[in-house]
């Protein structure tokens, strides 16, 4: 079992960036998965959550109408979808499994991709 976010990089404040997360030894479909964040020196926060069904999504209220969360369960990937970046953006990001979709308890970690915007 493996979670793995890719996508991070640099980009100046207003840009955009796509992360993925890419499950592998088995299928993510029927759980609900999130998004979180750890900036230097910070704690982990939530950043966005989305149902099994793929119907819900939740994001934190710093980053509502500015990222999006989706899932292509054909492909067991999760994607987070990021605009208008602001340097408080910069963080480590995290794909996670949760252990439901309402709340952000999480079951399962994946790795993190490092996004880092200037400005």
């Amino acid at each position: 079992v493996q979670l793995q976010a890719f996508g991070g990089g640099l980009v100046q404040a207003g840009g955009s960036l796509g992360l993925s997360c890419a499950a592998s030894g088995r299928t993510f479909g029927s759980y609900a998965m999130g998004w979180f964040r750890q900036a230097p020196g910070k704690l982990r926060e939530f950043v966005a959550a989305i149902s099994a069904s793929s119907i819900n999504t939740r994001e934190e209220d710093s980053v509502k109408g500015r990222f999006t969360t989706s899932r292509d369960k054909a492909k067991n990937t999760l994607y987070l979808q990021m605009n208008d970046l602001k340097p408080e953006d910069t963080a480590i990001y995290y794909c996670a499994i949760l252990e439901s979709y309402s709340e952000n308890l999480v079951a399962y970690w994946g790795k993190g991709t490092l996004v880092t915007v200037s400005s």
